[in-house]
């Protein structure tokens, strides 16, 4: 079990269907919902939460399988991208928030959050994008070999829950500046500390759709068509370089989605950007969520 302590904030949990959905709740005023992605939990936003609580609702779900969310077995969760933004859905509509919501995403939480975004686009009031997608794979990047061992090989079931290749590694080549410490890297992968535990890690791989028919495919067209609502929203990227999977084809796309997004390129950076860049990211977003 990953120890409590961990994460500095209350514990706060719902029931999705019998399962302990946990969740942050820190702070009063306008809603910010930070999704997070694979493999890592709501500790990556502590930073976050800490700077804007005392002016912000912020608000960040472990998916079910992360962080200190249950970590059932498939015949009790289906871990697809739909249930995914479900789970988001009740959790704020537990919560009352229904407007005026700043969406902060990375990984995965880009196709969650603008997942839900693209159900209820009215309630969207900014977006801060954080090495993430939420589009199919761009045209010119090839899926990188790493994913494709995990996501369609035994080898690769091995690897992610026998060894915890994919969240052990990631805390590594995540960052670029300089090594997590010891204590935060340990923070990231204890959640996903058994065979068992490590089935979110596996199974968001695996759900990753390439080609039309892939499960999820038709989803994801619809979250990319509903990206032109949110155009002339006020927003911004903040985006590690060195990342090998959210690339340059990425932040290119993200370019053309949100032609008027506030754009600050980390070229020494990784993919963990609120750990390598925390001192600079935390501020930069900080300041524009205060924006009135």
């Amino acid at each position: 079990m990953v120890m409590e302590s961990l994460s500095p904030f209350k514990t706060n949990y719902l029931d999705r269907n019998g399962q302990k959905y946990h969740y942050v709740n820190e702070g009063q005023g306008e809603p910010v919902v930070m999704v997070h992605g694979n493999p890592s939990w709501s500790f990556y936003y502590r930073n976050l939460v800490s700077s804007l609580s005392a002016s912000h609702q912020c608000i960040v779900p472990d998916h079910i399988g992360c962080g200190l969310s249950d970590k059932p077995g498939d015949k009790d969760y289906d871990y697809t991208l739909k249930q995914r933004i479900d789970d988001l859905e009740a959790l704020l509509e537990h919560l009352d928030v229904n407007a005026n919501i700043t969406l902060v995403v990375h990984d995965w939480g880009g196709m969650i959050g603008m997942g839900y975004a693209a159900r209820y686009p009215e309630r969207i009031k900014k977006l801060v994008i954080l090495n993430t997608g939420a589009f199919h794979l761009p045209e010119a990047k090839p899926f990188p070999w790493a994913l494709w061992i995990c996501r369609n090989t035994l080898l690769g079931t091995a690897l992610v829950r026998g060894f915890n290749a994919f969240s052990s590694i990631a805390s590594y080549v995540g960052v670029k500046r300089q090594p997590m410490a010891k204590e935060i890297r340990e923070a990231y992968v204890a959640p996903f500390n058994s065979w068992k535990n490590r089935i979110s890690t596996l199974r968001f791989v695996q759900d990753i759709p390439l080609k039309p028919g892939d499960r999820n495919y038709e989803l994801v067209s619809q979250i990319t068509a509903a990206l032109d609502n949110f155009k002339a929203l006020p927003s911004m990227i903040c985006w590690g370089s060195q990342d090998f999977v959210f690339d340059k084809h990425f932040l290119a796309q993200w370019k053309q989605e949100l032609p008027n997004a506030k754009v600050h390129e980390f070229t020494d950076c990784g993919h963990y950007i609120l750990e390598d860049a925390s001192s600079e990211v935390v501020p930069l977003v900080t300041n524009f969520i205060n924006e009135k």
